[in-house]
């Protein structure tokens, strides 16, 4: 099957080079001429483990190619994935501007029947949005479906997702279009997972609903933080307690600094808009956000209940919003940083992959090699992101290193008791 995948962000290229791997001829499409160049040398303009392996293997065999011509992209596919970003603009709504312009570009080059599948997460009634700007720019009178298929990629293990997801959702009002995009998915659905399908708008509700769902549990557990910090409670047990209810379910129950990254906060955001525009009631989501974007600054205000932060110098361990990416975006790590240097305080940063990111949205931070160097003759240091290498560390050398051994840790990934008798002054969340 002759596939073309719109966008090459952290979407488009794992779905792209998923398809290819299994055997399609995948075209990636993108208007950045300098990242089309770079991705056709073979080299990779984000971070995920275990996509390079495969990137690599399928250029060298000529199913994945890359380009920034859109008339080879839609007339030398019949399906087109659209993969563009939808981030939110500045009434908070899901920017559908990328959407809108690669829908213009298919309804004025197709050359025959095309499947336009919506992959973005998009609002309800997207899908109609782009058929509508297909005809609207038609030549002439050409066959066309457009479908919903929300993907669920979790940055950082996006690629295993694409192999086993959870689940496939194929929203779509048309038979032929269901038949073909059931046997693209056919090989994955054989290792059991199911393919569940529905009608356009539904499948375009259920990606918004799953990630308010999360951001909704993590605000949940971050709020509760609060009282067990009052009371002497530890939200550890609290969440392990709540986890081991079946009806409940372990997973995002870990309170922290907040919630980031390319998903939860715009969808969020955006669903409380739809919501909204339909006259709907939006006042759990509009909470769920308000208590993340609260819980950004928890950090610092710890830190100052024991720190006056002017003249300090403040480590910062982990830049990136989650593990395993170098994705930064609404990262708790830049408001800290922005805050902290508000207060008159000097950073000092170290992230295992996102500092190249950061560093060109970071002013005035200096940047290190090993979180060793980064909290040498700090005030204190606040743990961001719960990087695997930052678990295991010796933290009696870092005690030895910094100039106070104060440590915020914003993850709750180290013993609380372990670092006091090291002689840290330790400060949790929600412990």
């Amino acid at each position: 099957m002759n596939l073309t995948v719109a966008g090459t962000g952290y979407v488009g290229l794992v779905t792209g080079t998923g398809f290819a791997n299994l055997g399609n001829k995948v075209i990636c499409f993108d208007i950045d001429e300098e990242k089309i160049e770079t991705l056709s040398k073979g080299e990779l303009t984000i971070y995920e483990p275990g996509l390079e392996e495969i990137f690599k293997r399928n250029i060298k065999t000529g199913r994945l190619i890359f380009t920034s011509d859109p008339q080879k992209a839609i007339r030398e596919s019949k399906i087109i994935l659209i993969c563009v970003g939808t981030p939110c603009n500045h009434i908070q709504e899901a920017d559908l501007t990328s959407v809108e312009n690669i829908a213009k570009q298919i309804g004025k080059l197709m050359n025959g029947y095309k499947v336009v599948v919506n992959k973005s997460t998009v609002p309800v009634g997207t899908a109609e949005l782009v058929k509508n700007i297909i005809k609207a720019n038609q030549k002439k009178k050409i066959e066309f479906d457009v479908v919903s298929n929300p993907e669920f990629l979790r940055e950082g293990a996006a690629v295993k997702d694409f192999e086993n997801p959870d689940r496939i959702i194929i929203g779509t009002d048309s038979k032929k279009a269901e038949k073909i995009m059931v046997s693209i998915y056919r090989s994955v659905a054989r290792t059991g997972r199911p393919i569940m399908l529905t009608d356009i708008k539904s499948a375009e509700i259920i990606k918004y609903a799953g990630n308010a769902m999360l951001a909704t549990r993590i605000s949940f557990m971050n709020q509760l933080s609060f009282l067990c910090d009052k009371t002497g409670a530890n939200i550890g047990d609290v969440s392990r307690g709540l986890g081991l209810d079946s009806r409940i379910g372990p997973r995002f129950l870990h309170a922290g600094i907040g919630y980031g990254g390319s998903c939860f906060p715009k969808d969020v955001k955006a669903l409380i808009s739809t919501l909204k525009k339909y006259d709907c009631d939006s006042d759990l989501f509009e909470a769920v956000d308000k208590i993340n974007e609260k819980q950004k600054s928890v950090a610092v205000e710890k830190l100052k209940s024991v720190l006056k932060l002017n003249g300090t110098k403040i480590a910062i361990w982990g830049l990136s919003f989650k593990p395993k990416t170098d994705d930064i975006r609404d990262a708790p790590s830049l408001r800290i940083i922005d805050e902290l240097q508000s207060l008159g305080a000097t950073i000092h940063a170290y992230d295992p992959i996102a500092m190249e990111n950061a560093a060109k949205v970071l002013k005035k931070v200096r940047f290190f090699e090993n979180p060793y160097d980064t909290a040498n003759n700090c005030d204190a240091l606040i743990v961001a992101t719960e990087w695997d290498e930052f678990r295991n560390i010796d933290m009696k050398d870092i005690k030895s290193l910094m100039k106070k051994p104060v440590i915020v840790d914003g993850r709750n990934i180290y013993d609380p008791e372990e670092l006091k008798k090291l002689g840290f002054t330790y400060l949790g969340i929600g412990r």
